[in-house]
């Protein structure tokens, strides 16, 4: 990535039709409630995406999530995002998404993708994937994320995607608690843990986590700066200033929109380029790729 000549690196992008696979219809009524949620219906493509972004010269972390197996959904597959990621090296990177209940079959796809695809992180979200972070089930992948030392984001928190429908979807918000992350960052420290989005109702144990656990991170994605708790930007500016990202959650917040509420939102003028780029630069390992 050419991050010396892009005004940020957005860390938290999706990917929302593919064009390698018919659309999956099946539970499309969690589409429809996640549009009401946040007031959108936009559905670009992975190459309309990578356009609007090339255009406003900011680089994007893109990823699907795979919850097959808890919503029968078939996934947009990792290898299409890797490939638009390789055409567009210079502003774009890929992250994975594996259902963690695919275990061990689950390990072997991750080093797949890793060595062969380019892949250079991991999305997981325990909500709509069904399981605790610190499961052991999942441990087949944590092992190979940790192995290349490679970043994971983690939703926590409230989740957008199931609210107001009925039983939420049948989707259960306590899987993203992100103390359940804790664990995690103790057995798996060379896995750098991104907790995407402030993590109402659980800030505090967010702020908490990633102020104890050097390997933890905060991704911004998901809210309009303007509503972030107060103890968010107190840490940011402070304690955790060189460990909070900027994510959009793009589609449904565009990158403009969080920008722009981002100027008017309390952080300080000196921390503002770190969290909007040069943390992303760090954690992404590009400033060690750097040839100068």
């Amino acid at each position: 990535m050419d991050y010396k000549n892009l005004i940020a690196i957005d860390i938290h992008t999706h990917a929302e039709v593919s064009c390698w696979n018919p659309f999956d219809s099946y539970g499309e009524e969690y589409d429809r409630a996640a549009d009401k949620y946040f007031g959108s219906n936009l559905r670009p493509t992975i190459d309309e995406t990578v356009a609007y972004y090339r255009e406003r010269k900011i680089g994007l972390i893109m990823f699907t999530v795979d919850s097959e197996s808890k919503l029968g959904r078939r996934r947009i597959p990792n290898e299409e995002i890797a490939e638009a990621a390789k055409k567009n090296s210079d502003m774009m990177m890929a992250f994975g998404s594996i259902d963690p209940h695919k275990g061990k079959m689950g390990a072997r796809e991750a080093e797949k993708l890793i060595t062969e695809h380019g892949v250079r992180g991991f999305k997981f979200h325990p909500t709509v994937q069904g399981y605790h972070p610190y499961d052991k089930m999942a441990w087949p992948i944590y092992e190979v994320i940790n192995h290349y030392k490679l970043p994971a984001i983690f939703h926590t928190g409230h989740s957008g995607i199931g609210s107001g429908m009925r039983c939420g979807g049948g989707l259960r918000l306590e899987y993203s608690n992100p103390m359940h992350l804790d664990d995690v960052a103790i057995d798996f420290p060379d896995m750098q843990i991104v907790m995407a989005h402030p993590s109402f109702p659980w800030q505090d144990e967010a702020l908490s986590v990633a102020t104890h656990k050097p390997n933890v991170w905060i991704d911004l994605s998901g809210w309009s700066p303007k509503y972030f708790p107060k103890q968010l930007i107190q840490y940011a500016n402070t304690l955790l200033k060189d460990r909070i990202l900027f994510g959009s959650d793009y589609p449904l917040i565009t990158p403009e929109r969080w920008m722009k509420d981002f100027e008017v939102a309390g952080f300080k003028p000196e921390v503002m380029p770190g969290i909007l780029k040069d943390n992303a630069v760090r954690l992404l390992g590009l400033d060690k790729t750097d040839p100068a």
